[in-house]
């Protein structure tokens, strides 16, 4: 019995580890204080929440303290998916993206402008009106989250707050075309 839930727990263990399932961990930015200037207040309540809470970085409130500036800005919107024989909207798509570039204080920049734009699908019926804008705020805060994830991850990117020319990491748009394959 013992023998059977070791090879268990290993096995498992193996699995994991062969996926590239991987625990978040610190991550290592290359500024140790960052102001963050123009977020909505939940998305820089969750950064600072994750910047701090992953790093030992903080989040400053004044430019003039920090070793890098993040301006961020957001958008939401919708858009049309499908419309029904009749021509109601059966469905629409939540758009929402974020915009975000890191400068040095002196304002050269870290990462080039860049946008994580997400989209979400959403049913819709007149007759469930109300329910629908709660759920449409429900997809907007959890794209939310995702994009600020995924920009702690682009932060971590970032090696030196004295790059050279080459070394500024580029801005990232959303279908930007891919470049083409090493030969």
């Amino acid at each position: 019995m013992i023998r059977r839930s070791f090879l268990l727990v290993a096995s498992s263990a193996l699995m994991l580890s062969a996926c590239g399932f991987q625990l978040r961990g610190e991550q290592n930015y290359a500024f140790k204080r960052l102001a963050i200037v123009g977020a909505p207040p939940p998305v820089a309540a969750r950064l600072t929440r994750m910047i701090e809470g992953g790093s030992d970085s903080v989040v400053v409130d004044s430019t003039a303290n920090a070793d890098a500036v993040l301006r961020v800005g957001e958008s939401r919107g919708f858009s049309t998916l499908t419309l029904s024989s009749l021509g109601a909207v059966e469905e629409y798509q939540v758009n929402y993206s974020l915009n975000y570039a890191l400068m040095a204080p002196d304002g050269s920049p870290l990462i080039r402008p860049s946008t994580i734009a997400l989209n979400r699908a959403m049913t819709y019926s007149d007759q469930y009106s109300t329910a629908k804008v709660t759920e449409s705020d429900l997809l907007f805060a959890d794209m939310q989250n995702d994009a600020v994830d995924q920009l702690t991850r682009r932060l971590a990117v970032l090696k030196t707050l004295h790059p050279t020319a080459d070394q500024v990491v580029p801005g990232v748009a959303p279908r930007a075309p891919l470049p083409p394959p090493p030969l």
